[in-house]
C-alpha cells in the first residue's frame, strides 16, 4: 500500500466504522487481513458495506438487544506515513 502514497505525507481515504450500542457500546474501524479496509471514494465504501453487512438491515433481532448491532458507516480517515 505504501507505493500509493510515495511522495505524500498523508492521504484522505474512506474507512468503515463498526458500531455496537449494547450494554458495552463499542466503535472501531473494520479490518480485513490485519489491515484497515480503505476506499478512495465514499460510494465505494458504501457499496462494500451493503455487500458485506447489508443483511443487518433485514435482521431486527441483530439490531435489538443483546446484539444491538448497527450498519457500519463510512468515515473519512487520514492515512499518514510514519517514518521511524
Amino acid at each position: 500500500m505504501s507505493e500509493l502514497f510515495i511522495g505524500l505525507e498523508s492521504a484522505i481515504r474512506w474507512g468503515v466504522r463498526w458500531r455496537n450500542t449494547g450494554i458495552i457500546p463499542s466503535e472501531y474501524i473494520v479490518y480485513e487481513n490485519s489491515l484497515p479496509v480503505l476506499f478512495r471514494t465514499r460510494a465505494e465504501a458504501r457499496a462494500w458495506i451493503d455487500k458485506r453487512y447489508g443483511y443487518i438491515r433485514r435482521r431486527k433481532d441483530l439490531r435489538n438487544w443483546p446484539h444491538s448491532w448497527r450498519i457500519p458507516q463510512p468515515i473519512r480517515v487520514k492515512v499518514v506515513e510514519v517514518k521511524a
